[in-house]
C-alpha cells in the first residue's frame, strides 16, 4: 500500500467512523445507561471505543468471566465466522485476535479442549490461513479443526422447526459441553444482516437447503435445535455494504463496538440496529421473537452500557 492510499483509507475510516460514533449515541443500544437492576445478572453487555479484545476483556468481567460459563473438564466449541479467503483488514471474517483470546480464556477456566472449526464458503484450507483465525487459534492453545466433509457431520431432529426439521450438524458441536459462538457484524445481500443466528449455517452441511426453503425460517427454525451458551459479537469494524464478503476496505466502517450476551436474539437485535435496522424488520429476527427464541425488545432488558 503506498502513502496516498494509506491516507485515502484513514480519511474513509475516519468519516465514517465520526459519523456512526454520533449515531451510535443515539440509539437505545448505546444511550445513557439505565438498566433494568444492575444487581441482577445481565441480559446484554455492549462496549464501545476499544480493541477488540479489549472490549471482550471488559464485557466479560461484568458477567463474571468465562468461569460463569467453562466449567473444569468440559469441552467447548468455538464457532467464528471464518468462511472467506480474505485477509482481516477485510473485516469479512472474525477477528483473529478476538477469537484467540476466548480460546484462551476457555482454557484458563479449565476446559479440557476448545475446537474451532466453520463450514467455510470460499475453500476452507485458504480460508483459515488468510482470516488469520487459524494460526491464532493454534497460538492460544485451541485446535483448528476442518468441516469441509460430509462424514463430519450428523443428522439431527430440529424438533418444532416448520420448515426445517432436521439437519446434519458437526459431529464435534453437537459432543461438546459448552457451545460459544463468536460472529462478525456485517451486511448480508440475502438477509440484510449477517449475525449470531445466520452464522449457525456455518454448523451445518446443507446449507442450500436453507437458502432454497425459506431462508428467514430455516435460521430461526435451528435454533430450536441448540442455542449457543454465549454469543460474542465484533462489531469493531464492520462490513455496511456488499456483504458477506465484501468487495474491498471501502465497505467498511470502524465502529469499535463488541456484544455479549447469552440471548442470541437479543444480541442480533441489538446488533442489527448498529447497522440502522429496526429488528422486527429483519425476517428471521421477527420470526424468532415469534417462536419465542428470545428477546427481541430492547427496553425489556437489563443492558449493561460501556465506553472505553
Amino acid at each position: 500500500m503506498d502513502r496516498r492510499q494509506f491516507l485515502r483509507k484513514g480519511a474513509i475510516y475516519s468519516g465514517l467512523g465520526s459519523l456512526y460514533a454520533s449515531t451510535l449515541g443515539r440509539l437505545p443500544l448505546f444511550g445513557a445507561n439505565s438498566s433494568k437492576n444492575n444487581l441482577m445478572p445481565f441480559d446484554l453487555v455492549a462496549v464501545r471505543g476499544g480493541r477488540p479484545v479489549e472490549m471482550y476483556r471488559r464485557a466479560m468481567a461484568e458477567l463474571g468471566g468465562m468461569e460463569e460459563f467453562v466449567r473444569p473438564g468440559q469441552s467447548v466449541c468455538v464457532k467464528p465466522n471464518a468462511s472467506w479467503d480474505v485477509p482481516p483488514e477485510r473485516a469479512a471474517n472474525t477477528n483473529p485476535g478476538l477469537v484467540a483470546a476466548i480460546v484462551e480464556d476457555c482454557l484458563s477456566a479449565g476446559a479440557s479442549r476448545v475446537f474451532v472449526f466453520d463450514h467455510t464458503c470460499d475453500n476452507w484450507q485458504r480460508s483459515y490461513e488468510n482470516s488469520g483465525i487459524e494460526q491464532a487459534v493454534r497460538g492460544a492453545g485451541g485446535q483448528m479443526l476442518p468441516a469441509n466433509m460430509e462424514r463430519y457431520y450428523r443428522e439431527v431432529p430440529v424438533r418444532g422447526g416448520r420448515r426445517l426439521t432436521s439437519a446434519k450438524v458437526y459431529e464435534r458441536l453437537i459432543e461438546s459441553d459448552v457451545f460459544i459462538n463468536v460472529p462478525i457484524l456485517k451486511h448480508h445481500a440475502s438477509t440484510t444482516v449477517t449475525i449470531a443466528m445466520k452464522n449457525l449455517m456455518g454448523v451445518v452441511w446443507d446449507r442450500r437447503f436453507w437458502h432454497r426453503n425459506d431462508l428467514h425460517q430455516c435460521i430461526a427454525d435451528f435454533c430450536l435445535y441448540r442455542k449457543p451458551d454465549l454469543n460474542i459479537v465484533d462489531a469493531y469494524l464492520v462490513m455496511t455494504q456488499n456483504g458477506p464478503r465484501g468487495t474491498s476496505e471501502a465497505d467498511l466502517s470502524r465502529m469499535r463496538s463488541l456484544l455479549v450476551s447469552s440471548d442470541i436474539l437479543a444480541i442480533d437485535a441489538a446488533s442489527a440496529m448498529l447497522l440502522g435496522h429496526q429488528p422486527q424488520d429483519i425476517g428471521h429476527l421477527r420470526i424468532a421473537a415469534e417462536m419465542g427464541i428470545g428477546n427481541i425488545h430492547l427496553d425489556q432488558l437489563n443492558i449493561q452500557r460501556l465506553s472505553m
